[in-house]
């Protein structure tokens, strides 16, 4: 059993899901990993089992009734993380959006005395690959727009991409977080900032999908509006 548990929340990734696994565990840091897939009809689920023979006891699965959202999938596997007993939990994409090397950049930065480790397309201007100028300016200023309003200097507010220690995630209280999409992620961060933990952004190269469908929606980008709003509320309530 490694220290480090990469979290990888799957819906229809038939097409990278086996390639994904198997690049993190090609890696020199050992990982394990924890597919949360959300009972895809296109058998992603089934994909993982037939590994799980290959790589015993690295390889978890959990399987959701239905698709319920990033956020809730996260939490899902935080909490799995943490009765495990892992040290280092890991968010990663399935579509290799994020690369898998770039986790042992993240555990190293955990490691030397970050709490936590974002994956930052912003924190050395902007590395993003294959997006539109639009998404790409939706993000950016996403971010200025979350760090205008909670005080969080954090360039890539809405990253995905990220180690958490355990104790940080043990001193959220994770049933209280009910968002799904971006303001999942900018809750996730402001909790933490909220704590006083110790947040350092890694410079990553994002890279678009190039297999699979997006999941992003107008809902997601309209929730994470209102959301930060509702965060910064709470916090100067405290009730965060």
């Amino acid at each position: 059993m490694s220290d480090g548990i990469v979290i990888i929340p799957t819906y229809n990734e038939i097409e990278n899901i086996e390639n994904i696994i198997r690049s993190v565990f090609s890696l020199t840091t050992p990982f394990d990993v924890l597919v949360v897939d959300d009972n895809s009809p296109d058998g992603t689920a089934q994909a993982v089992q037939a590994l799980q023979g290959e790589f015993t006891g690295r390889l978890h699965l959990e399987i959701r009734n239905e698709k319920a959202g990033l956020g809730t999938a996260y939490v899902h596997g935080f909490k799995w993380a943490i009765n495990n007993k892992y040290e280092y939990i890991f968010e990663m994409d399935a579509d290799f959006s994020h690369n898998p090397e770039d986790l042992e950049k993240l555990y190293q930065a955990c490691v030397n005395g970050a709490d936590v480790a974002i994956g930052s397309r912003y924190v050395t201007g902007v590395n993003v690959v294959n997006w539109p100028l639009s998404r790409v300016l939706l993000s950016y200023y996403a971010s200025a727009y979350v760090r205008l309003i909670t005080g969080m200097k954090i360039n890539d507010a809405t990253a995905g991409f990220i180690c958490y220690k355990r104790k940080v995630l043990e001193s959220i209280n994770l049933n209280t977080i009910k968002f799904v999409g971006y303001a999942f992620q900018i809750e996730m961060k402001y909790r933490a900032y909220s704590n006083g933990f110790v947040i350092v952004e890694v410079p990553i190269i994002f890279t678009d999908r190039t297999k699979g469908q997006s999941k992003m929606s107008n809902a997601i980008i309209k929730e994470a509006i209102t959301g930060v709003i509702s965060l910064r509320i709470k916090k100067f309530l405290n009730r965060l």
